[in-house]
């Protein structure tokens, strides 16, 4: 019985060249290593100085945020995507689908928090 055929078994192998002066089965220096994770810190520590969103601002309400979240999730709204969340709110209070009004009173109390 023959076996199946491969996509591989189209293609030649070919042996991965190592660089000069470089043994087989070793990669990178310790050094060099070190010196990757030292920038990459760097990296992480610059951008979360550059960071946009103030750290003053209290994070919502655990019981806010699932009620936002049920909100997002519920069709009987009509649908979500392209608008705002108050932009949702408005259009569904317009149809008569009578949206939660804590949710509206939650979105225009946070404004300046997406």
């Amino acid at each position: 019985m023959e076996q199946p055929r491969r996509i591989t078994d189209s293609f030649p192998r070919r042996l991965r060249r190592r660089g000069p002066g470089r043994p087989p089965g070793r990669l990178k220096d310790k050094k060099d290593k070190k010196d990757k994770k030292d920038k990459d810190q760097d990296k992480v520590q610059a951008k979360v100085r550059d960071c946009s969103c103030s750290p003053s601002q209290p994070s919502p309400d655990p019981a806010l945020l699932e009620m936002l979240r049920r909100f997002d999730l519920s069709w009987e709204y009509g649908p979500c995507s392209g608008i705002t969340r108050l932009q949702r709110w408005e259009r569904a209070q317009e149809l008569g689908l009578s949206p939660p009004g804590p949710i509206r009173d939650a979105l225009l109390e946070h404004r300046d928090n997406p």
